[in-house]
């Protein structure tokens, strides 16, 4: 155990009942919502070691969520400490964040440690990502279900180069002039990459439609894992969509990557100053909405996202 006001989970696989015939447990969570009928599906794969290559991609694809995530001990020997590795229907992806957030709740129950309504201290990992180590922590919320926690790595923000605005504007088939002047496009860093789209009206956020081929080619051609698209309600409160087509999905419900970016984008233009947290809701056209939590701490380099996860 930790001294002081954390606990480390202390995980034991071999009390997870795994598949018959299967070295490892499969799992299926909607993260950043309590109800199984809302937020985003996601897999977690929990085993002594990770599968190869090719057949996390085939369980991810047979799972057919737009992300699972592998989780074996790392090489420390440290108990809470996770290699993480995240896979589409499609590919492999550096980091994902509602995975993470499902990953984390579905530890933390099989926990020595396990997170109950009464407990008092978050139980606490490290995921190390492709992307670079997450701290992850899970505690009960106010309705006692439990609520995890990343911290993502360093981000980054930049202005996206002009020719990839221009062709995703195209893609789109919004105009220039739809977009929030006192928000503009940027190119943001939490794990993963993801061009940022702040528009005026939720009219336009609303009006979702692009050629599914088109928009994944381009995407790949700039490393970009999804296209945040959000709509600011209020000074606390966003709304977002997120194109996925390069991981095989027109659209995610709730994107916890994009979601810890979008938060460094906020801080870097001065909009938040920490301690600072916003809302963004997601998922609302898909018929499964989401919430997502992103707070910034003084000193803190990271982003933290915070939601649920049920099982599905």
């Amino acid at each position: 155990m930790l001294e002081g006001p954390t606990r480390l989970g202390s995980v034991l696989f071999g009390t997870v009942q795994a598949m018959p015939g299967k070295p490892g447990t499969l799992l299926r969570l909607a993260a950043f919502a309590t109800d199984p009928a809302g937020g985003n599906p996601a897999g977690v794969w929990l085993g002594d070691v990770l599968p190869s290559d090719e057949e996390m991609l085939r369980v991810a694809a047979e799972v057919g969520y737009s992300e699972t995530a592998f989780l074996a001990p790392d090489e420390s020997g440290e108990v809470g400490r996770f290699r993480v590795r995240y896979f589409s229907p499609l590919a492999e992806v550096p980091f994902c964040g509602h995975a993470t957030i499902a990953a984390g709740v579905a530890i933390a129950e099989r926990s020595s440690d396990r997170v109950e309504g009464g407990a008092e201290d978050p139980i606490e990992f490290v995921f190390t990502t492709n992307g670079g180590p997450v701290a992850v922590t899970v505690a009960p919320g106010p309705d006692g279900l439990p609520r995890a926690t990343l911290t993502s790595v360093e981000p980054w923000v930049r202005e996206p180069d002009p020719d990839l605005l221009t062709r995703t504007l195209a893609l789109l088939d919004w105009r220039p002039d739809e977009l929030d002047p006192d928000m503009p496009p940027a190119v943001a860093f939490a794990g993963a990459k993801h061009l940022i789209i702040a528009v005026r009206t939720l009219a336009t956020l609303e009006r979702l439609a692009y050629p599914f081929e088109d928009l994944k080619a381009l995407m790949t051609e700039y490393d970009l894992t999804t296209v945040q698209l959000v709509w600011r309600e209020a000074p606390d409160r966003y709304r977002a969509r997120d194109p996925f087509p390069v991981g095989g999905v027109v659209e995610d419900p709730a994107t916890g990557a994009a979601a810890a970016a979008f938060g460094a984008y906020l801080r870097a233009r001065g909009e938040i100053t920490a301690p600072a947290s916003f809302e963004i809701v997601q998922g609302i056209e898909m018929g499964r909405p989401s919430r997502l939590t992103v707070s910034i701490v003084a000193g803190e380099a990271g982003v933290r996202v915070s939601g649920n996860a049920v099982p599905i």
